[in-house]
């Protein structure tokens, strides 16, 4: 099995940055070992360097022409070997002095015709002609492309090779493999139905045929609505489209709730006929099912169980369900609660919104990944979505304020957001609406008393406001990741900004200038900075003796002159 272990950064070979492999580490691919920097030296003599401070990373697409690079020197090499071990044992015929032939030409190609292949060619059509009889005109269609082959064989001694089998020839020769290719002729055969045959073949017993196995095999809808199904049908949870800013809809049917309890009330009224329609009507690239499964028990024997995992066993165990483990899973589990306290079945994750968990629940199900950037994805549906937004090449401008951006629905987001000022989000409290979730959250805490979100740093007990600002602060102080780096010096930064940033110590302008006293200054924060001396911004106090300051560095100064004492 191929090795799994990734890192983020850039490729060697096409400089796309995402989760890639090792170049100088083993890894295996079909029982064979791989290394892929050893692999590039081979196939194409190219050594590629090690000593610049570059990641040694190659991505999967680089990894999978690399490959077939790989494939086809190996099998280069292959026929060099046959070929001269051939012409050591006089395999080959070596025809010398052979006589003058005309040339004949057709149109731009010029053909010519060795007179002992024009000799041999008929004998064989012929030969095959009277072989084959005159029982019908398909027969005879079939003769016919022998002809080509007539001419390959007329460079080799007619004793030592053998002429290929026809379709009527196949009958005597192996006519079991005839009836396989009849039998199974207007099929559609995926390569995991032949690996499921050969797994279950017995050496006393010779595999029947795909055709004579039709319970073997089965589609991926079917095999996602049979998986999906025998969960909807014996246990009490509870499965719903999405929550939404209107309520929790249901999956069966689109009545939406106010409330899980509801819901829940509202899904006992559906019967298992339900259940089979509404999946069947989702495509299967699309096919999600959310559950809530609070309290989840089996209702067959009415016994709990601790999650869907355990669920799943006791269902194939204690009641013989059929549940097709080669179909990855499309139920995602949740625990809806009544208020805004989103929790992460899997990992124990809070998050401020359902959405948000939602989009977490990709990492845990991690059906189809990006080749691009390495996300996963619950469906191949939102695998497609995340490429089209995300990894497109494309430059859509805003006519009000000239903004550019890769995708046409991130422009529409701008121009609503911004320029039109939708409040898309309302207080599940009162009328008001916000434009954003944050905001929305805000007038919660402030308003109507509800506590407000805090993720607290486990490592040197910092809380942050949002999610993401904990992620942030654990990548940049205690991982401390610094992929960018300056060009110029040696100087790693965490975020594109933070290069930008530095990037002005060697080739900054001062742009940015006083209108009061004409100063001018490479950073527009050292300008706002500068501006607090003309607004007489003393914002920076001294705890002992009152005295303020507009810079928070003549404050260290003070205290280290005045109070050294408070200091410590």
């Amino acid at each position: 099995m191929e090795s799994n272990v990734k890192i983020y950064g850039k490729c060697r070979c096409c400089l796309t940055e995402g989760l890639h492999h090792d170049l100088m580490k083993a890894t295996y691919f079909n029982g064979n070992r791989e290394v892929y920097f050893e692999m590039i030296l081979e196939c194409f003599n190219v050594f590629l360097s090690t000593l610049c401070d570059a990641r040694n990373l190659i991505c999967e697409s680089c990894v999978k022409r690399l490959r077939e690079a790989n494939i086809f020197r190996l099998m280069v090499l292959d026929a060099e070997g046959q070929l001269q071990a051939a012409s050591q044992q006089n395999e080959f015929v070596t025809v010398t002095n052979l006589p003058e032939v005309p040339v004949m030409k057709h149109e731009d190609v010029v053909v010519k015709i060795e007179p002992e292949e024009v000799a041999v060619e008929q004998n064989f059509m012929e030969t095959e002609y009277r072989d084959c009889g005159s029982d019908g005109s398909d027969v005879e269609a079939e003769c016919r492309l022998a002809s080509d082959e007539a001419r390959l064989l007329a460079r080799f001694p007619p004793a030592n090779v053998r002429t290929l089998p026809t379709r009527n020839t196949l009958y005597e020769l192996c006519p079991k493999y005839v009836i396989h290719l009849d039998m199974l002729q207007g099929k559609k055969v995926l390569a995991k139905d032949i690996q499921s045959l050969l797994n279950k073949g017995d050496s006393d017993e010779p595999l029947r045929t795909l055709a004579n196995r039709k319970a073997d095999y089965i589609t991926d809808k079917n095999g996602h609505i049979n998986n999906a199904a025998v969960i909807l049908e014996n246990s009490n949870v509870t499965a719903f489209k999405g929550k939404s800013r209107s309520g929790l809809p249901c999956f069966y049917c689109k009545e939406i709730f106010d409330n899980i309890t509801s819901l829940r009330n509202h899904q006992k009224t559906h019967s298992k006929a339900d259940i089979k329609t509404a999946l069947k009507s989702h495509k299967t690239e699309s096919l999600v099912v959310n559950v809530d499964i609070a309290d989840l028990k089996c209702t067959v024997c009415d016994t709990n169980q601790k999650n869907l995992k355990d669920l799943k066993v006791h269902l194939i165990a204690a009641h013989a369900k059929k549940i097709y483990a080669d179909f990855e899973e499309r139920i995602v589990p949740f625990v809806v609660p009544e208020g805004n306290n989103f929790i992460c079945q899997m990992c124990g994750f809070k998050y401020e919104s359902f959405g948000s968990l939602e989009r977490h629940m990709n990492m845990h199900f991690r059906n189809y990944i990006c080749d691009s950037c390495g996300t996963g994805f619950v469906t191949y549906s939102r695998l497609r979505m995340h490429a089209k937004t995300m990894h497109v090449d494309g430059s859509f401008k805003c006519e009000l304020c000239q903004k550019i951006y890769p995708s046409h629905q991130k422009l529409k987001s701008h121009v609503d957001t911004v320029h039109k000022c939708l409040k898309r989000f309302k207080c599940t409290k009162c009328p008001e609406r916000f434009t954003d979730y944050f905001k929305r959250h805000q007038h919660l805490v402030e308003t109507h008393g509800v506590p407000e979100l805090e993720y607290k740093c486990n490592v040197c007990d910092k809380v942050y406001a949002r999610r993401y600002m904990l992620s942030r602060h654990m990548k940049r102080d205690h991982l401390e990741e610094r992929y960018f780096q300056c060009d110029i010096c040696f100087h790693k930064c965490f975020a594109r900004r933070d290069l930008e940033s530095h990037m002005v110590k060697h080739n900054g302008a001062r742009i940015f200038e006083c209108s009061v006293c004409k100063k001018a200054y490479a950073r527009k924060k050292t300008l706002t900075e500068h501006m607090r001396i003309h607004n007489n911004d003393r914002r920076f106090a001294c705890a002992v003796c009152g005295l303020a300051f507009v810079q928070n560095c003549s404050l260290k100064g003070h205290m280290k002159t005045h109070h050294p004492e408070a200091m410590h």
